[in-house]
């Protein structure tokens, strides 16, 4: 079973690589598929399949509703429900998928570097869902939109990222795009769960880049808040005492929030582990744009499928 590829190929798999102006192009074309009512039929006949190997809410459904709304027909394959439970590899699970000639696969897979591997065997587009602790490129993005709408800019922005960056997928990709895009980015954690190197997540990127692990220190004068929940599947050891002592020093309630900027919007790529990472009265208070980046996930994700498969010839 071979595949090649008929044209040049055009996928998104990372958001590192990306320029400041084809970020910028992205948050651009995601703004006209803000309003819910904005349907097409600019991939009527197309087929997306959303290959989702780690479960997933927010991402797959919304993924979906994007590939309905611009008129594609979706097929959403799980774990429990391939042949990879049988045995079957990646690879080979690939090259299945495309001799059913789709479009375009979006695919969540718990190890990274998985998109890499199916993009290397199959015509469709390929989309990264998330892989392991290595990207999550459309989380980036919808996380940028939504700060692009609330603060009316993205450079020069002070954005504090609090919790697990060690394993945080979402916490790489919006380093590199913030960082591209020119803000002051601020990494914050206890120490063993802050990655060796930080630098070497965004490489030559051309803005700031800081770690501590004081939030407080990370918190002040910030104008973004972006929590991240504490990843313990990706964990093969305990990196902090307990739960009790991780809320206390790390998470955020509204009195430790009175650092940030007065005006200053809380983040969270979901799910929220309420009392453990925020607060209740944060989760659901005036600051918090948590929902919103939900809602702003499917105008990114219709952006970024119509600007890969609406604009590809269809797959030999």
């Amino acid at each position: 079973m071979t595949s090649t590829a008929t044209a040049p190929r055009r996928d998104l798999l990372q958001i590192r690589g990306l320029s400041a102006g084809e970020i910028v192009t992205l948050l651009d074309a995601a703004t006209k598929w803000l309003d819910p009512a904005s349907v097409s039929d600019r991939l009527a006949g197309r087929t997306v399949i959303n290959l989702f190997l780690e479960p997933s809410t927010r991402t797959r459904v919304s993924f979906e509703i994007a590939a309905k709304r611009l008129g594609a027909s979706v097929v959403n394959i799980a774990a429990a429900s391939s042949s990879l439970v049988k045995g079957e590899t990646l690879v080979d699970t690939a090259r299945t998928l495309d001799a059913m000639h789709p479009d375009a696969i979006v695919i969540r897979h718990p190890s990274s570097g998985a998109p890499q591997i199916v993009a290397r065997h199959t015509r469709a587009v390929v989309i990264n869902g998330g892989d392991g602790a290595h990207e999550h490129p459309t989380q980036a993005l919808l996380d940028a939109l939504t700060m692009r709408i609330r603060k009316g800019r993205i450079d020069g922005l002070r954005v504090a990222i609090v919790g697990d960056v060690r394993h945080s997928r979402v916490a790489r990709s919006n380093a590199h795009l913030l960082t591209t895009v020119g803000s002051d980015v601020v990494l914050c954690g206890p120490r063993s769960l802050l990655p060796e190197g930080i630098e070497s997540i965004v490489g030559e990127a051309p803005g700031k880049l800081h770690a501590t692990s004081s939030i407080d220190e990370a918190l002040e004068g910030a104008d973004v808040v972006m929590m991240l929940r504490v990843q313990h599947e990706r964990q093969q050891e305990s990196f902090f005492p307990s739960i009790g002592e991780y809320r206390t020093r790390y998470g955020l309630d509204a009195e430790r929030l009175r650092r940030a900027k007065p005006d200053a919007i809380v983040m969270h790529p979901g799910p929220v582990n309420r009392g453990v990472e925020v607060s209740p009265d944060v989760a659901d208070g005036p600051q918090s744009v948590i929902l919103e980046q939900v809602a702003n996930g499917v105008a990114v994700r219709m952006a970024v499928l119509d600007g890969l498969v609406g604009t590809r010839k269809t797959t030999d």
